[in-house]
């Protein structure tokens, strides 16, 4: 992983910007980019609302804006904004496949509180 870009005003040493996104998860956004013909990024982000208070943000983008935090994962793009960095830190991205469900899992380190869909938290 490599941040490809940083416009963050904080110095590194106020905010530590690390997010992580498994090898089987960079798989399965690769895969969806290529079948859907998307050309860009990930956009991950916190917005207000959902269950529990705070919701994830995940959708396609086709370019980092002017403030984002730019991680690179084996050739896949993930676009950060500034505000949803502080509630993102530390959290990693993982794809599970099971008998009964399949998707993307938010392992948030910062989340208090769940809810029972995994969509939204409390901070």
């Amino acid at each position: 992983m490599s941040v490809v870009e940083s416009q963050v005003s904080e110095s590194p040493a106020a905010v530590s910007t690390e997010i992580s996104v498994t090898p089987k998860a960079v798989h399965k956004i690769r895969a969806t980019f290529e079948k859907m013909g998307v050309v860009g990024g990930l956009r991950l982000g916190v917005l207000g609302g959902g269950c529990s208070g705070l919701s994830y943000q995940f959708k396609f983008d086709t370019k980092p804006r002017p403030a984002d935090r730019v991680y690179d994962f084996d050739g896949v793009q993930i676009f950060v904004d500034p505000k949803s960095i502080r509630y993102l830190n530390g959290m990693t991205l993982d794809y599970r496949e099971s008998l009964m469900q399949s998707g993307f899992v938010f392992e948030n380190p910062n989340a208090k509180k769940n809810c029972g869909c995994g969509t939204s938290f409390s901070a």
